[in-house]
């Protein structure tokens, strides 16, 4: 049998990737199956389910009209539990069996500025994770912990082996490698640097479907539908789309069987994705989030934050992505209408995290490309302006839950915030803007959005 080993063992992935392998393994085609564990310490409760139940779980999905379904994923079938040293993890990657390694840690996890360099003096995180390769340890980033597997490969002779990125990083593959290469140059490990050229690929992909974490709720429908006590239940939206380019240098399982577009560039679909709905779920979990919410769709089913996210998507984003293959205005129907199933109770505490990633990731190049086509932009300044209203809430302690941001300086964030002119110093900042930082439009249009966002916020909060 053959071997995915997959690093970052969430919700995503048991409620994606996994499902596509538990397809094939259902009409018969059972050469592929799943490995799977962390690189780090996080969701004990999670991997321990499912090293109790053998990797299987309960997949409950909801449509927007609100029916559910359950499914037992049974693709994974190895569960590496966590140590320290990563030994099980580094093991399983250096078998023979494995013909791809495929990960997902969010895309403030690839540590990458907007030149696709290694932020080095950023992340501390980063440079102790270089610092303990370099001294013979495990590493616990993605960088720290493929050098970790790959070296291991390597002396073990075991061959070739495909790096499949499944993160909502735009060019994805391309930029998770150059990341890798780049980490391994500051190693100074020359050969596993050829190696790693000679006998990697690393295919760009489009991943979409949403994954809620899951809530004690979802264990107790899955028992009451199932009679099943399932320790590792989570729950999707029906929908589910996965886009990959057939650049596999170690064999891969037939997707294509199983509905997954194998294609030669994945750049279109990768472009709407990430704009039109990636861009536009920041922006409904910011304004809700602002406008006194829990859940995504509230805020979208709320006819002024579903009309920011309309006009965004249809004033700035659609027109420098013509001409595309894809219908862009049905695309952004469709999406909308997701993010609109009250059962999938997606929370905005969940959406809103790591913005410092999503802005230059997700809203900047729409801004970049418009500028380039000296081109209004007030629609999509209405998304950056939405966050710098809910980082002064979060700089005053009144967001009603706990931020998480990987790539966010706080002490950078409260002085932003602490500025004689916020707006200005916003504009300034280069994690988010790179070489639009302080452009005069940008800040024009930053100012007029921002007034936009404080109005609406006072419509409704009365502040």
């Amino acid at each position: 049998m053959n071997f995915i080993l997959h690093l970052g063992l969430g919700s995503f992935h048991r409620a994606h990737q996994a499902v596509y392998v538990h397809a094939l393994r259902q009409q018969g085609d059972t050469g592929w199956a799943i490995a799977g564990g962390n690189l780090r310490p996080d969701m004990a409760d999670t991997i321990a389910a499912l090293q109790a139940q053998d990797g299987r779980y309960t997949l409950e999905t909801v449509t927007p009209q609100g029916e559910r379904n359950y499914t037992v994923i049974e693709s994974i079938q190895r569960v590496i539990p966590y140590q320290d040293d990563l030994a099980p993890l580094i093991a399983m990657g250096a078998d023979l069996a494995t013909r791809i390694i495929s990960f997902t840690v969010t895309e403030a996890g690839y540590y990458l500025d907007a030149q696709n360099q290694l932020d080095w003096p950023t992340f501390a995180d980063l440079r102790a994770d270089l610092a303990a390769v370099k001294a013979g340890q495990a590493g616990h980033t993605i960088y720290g912990g493929l050098v970790s597997i790959l070296r291991a490969r390597r002396a073990a002779g075991a061959g070739a082996v495909t790096l499949m990125n499944c993160d909502n990083l735009r060019h994805n593959g391309d930029r998770s490698r150059g990341g890798l290469l780049q980490f391994i140059e500051a190693l100074g490990d020359a050969p596993l640097k050829e190696w790693v050229e000679q006998n990697t690929t690393s295919p760009n992909a489009m991943v979409d479907r949403i994954t809620p974490r899951p809530t004690p709720d979802v264990a107790e429908r899955v028992k009451a539908a199932t009679g099943w006590d399932d320790k590792a239940a989570l729950m999707g939206e029906s929908f589910i789309q996965w886009v990959i380019e057939d650049d596999f240098i170690a064999g891969r399982p037939a997707w294509e069987t199983v509905g997954v577009e194998m294609v030669q560039s994945v750049q279109a679909h990768e472009e709407a994705k990430i704009r039109l709905l990636n861009a536009t779920h920041s922006c409904i979990a910011w304004a809700g989030t602002l406008a006194g919410y829990q859940y995504i769709h509230e805020g979208t089913h709320d006819a002024a934050i579903r009309q920011m996210a309309y006009d965004y998507v249809t004033d700035d984003a659609i027109p420098v992505l013509q001409p595309c293959p894809i219908n862009l205005e049905q695309y952004r129907d469709v999406v909308l209408d997701r993010f609109g199933n009250p059962a999938i109770a997606d929370t905005n505490q969940r959406v809103a995290m790591d913005a410092f990633s999503k802005i230059p990731g997700m809203i900047a190049p729409t801004i970049r490309d418009r500028l380039a086509r000296n081109a209004s932009f007030d629609s999509v300044a209405m998304l950056p302006a939405l966050f710098l209203a809910y980082l002064q809430r979060w700089h005053a302690g009144q967001i009603p839950y706990a931020y998480q941001d990987q790539a966010m300086d706080p002490a950078v964030a409260h002085a932003i915030c602490d500025a004689a002119d916020p707006v200005a110093a916003y504009a300034a900042d280069t994690t988010l803007w790179g070489e639009m930082a302080s452009h005069p439009q940008l800040l024009d249009a930053l100012r007029k959005a921002y007034a936009r966002v404080l109005a609406f916020v006072a419509e409704r909060t009365g502040a």
